[in-house]
């Protein structure tokens, strides 16, 4: 009997285990799905590349990121540069069309919300010389002070389109 009742003390410490297992489980389930949120990632300038033209991104004012429905990030050195790199690609699985706000450099917008403007007094990277605004009223005054055109996200790609 005596071997028995030590065979069953090991057994006592797995309920222990258990909660562990069971928290350390939770922790990892956590960890993963906060790594896998699908949404913008922060572009290093001077250091990511144009997913399109293959330059360094270093232009705060015209960046732009494709982010897919699985969390995939694409990154541009300019708007143009994702509005051409859409050819190429299956638009069925994006999930965000993202500009830099050229009012606020670095702040990435909705790109499909956004009101963009063509003047060749803004220049952009690939000389599109377009510009992304997170609302148009500040389109408005940047087309007061340097002229040009301005378009929405839809627009913009028809007009792109028929260059």
């Amino acid at each position: 009997m005596k071997n028995i009742k030590h065979f069953h003390e090991p057994l006592k410490n797995l309920g222990g285990m258990s909660k562990t297992l069971k928290k350390l489980t939770a922790f990892v389930a956590l960890f993963i799905m906060l790594g896998c949120s699908v949404g913008p990632q922060p572009i290093e300038y001077g250091q990511d590349g144009c997913h399109f033209c293959k330059m360094t991104i270093v232009d705060k004012l015209h960046a732009a990121e494709i982010v897919t429905k699985k969390g995939k990030v694409y990154k541009f050195d300019a708007t143009e540069c994702m509005i051409n790199f859409l050819d190429e690609f299956d638009i069925s699985i994006v999930k965000l069309y993202l500009s830099n706000n050229y009012s606020n450099p670095e702040e990435l917008i909705d790109a499909t919300k956004a009101t963009f403007l063509i003047s060749e007094n803004v220049p952009s990277p690939m000389g599109a010389f377009l510009s992304a605004f997170k609302n148009k009223e500040d389109a408005i005054k940047v087309q007061a002070e340097k002229s040009g055109e301005i378009y929405t996200w839809n627009e913009l790609l028809t007009h792109l389109k028929n260059k």
